[in-house]
């Protein structure tokens, strides 16, 4: 395996990150809603509190991704 390949692969996956992240819109807001409401003051992030919207997140950019790749 060339190491110019990785690189390739790798830019491709940054250059179709904005479109992916625009049709997990919904998704992203929420999880991002969450995080917000979960730190407000100087509260830190604490694992897990926002794990159904990350995974929600997670699964909308794994899936966008895909139908992508096809």
């Amino acid at each position: 395996m060339s190491t110019a390949n990785v690189w390739t692969r790798s830019r491709e996956k940054i250059r179709r990150f904005p479109e992916i992240f625009a049709q997990c819109a919904a998704e992203a807001t929420a999880y991002g809603k969450c995080v917000t409401a979960t730190t407000t003051g100087k509260q830190e992030l604490k694992k897990d509190l926002c794990v159904k919207e990350f995974e929600a997140l997670r699964t909308c950019f794994a899936n966008v991704a895909k139908r992508a790749a096809k």
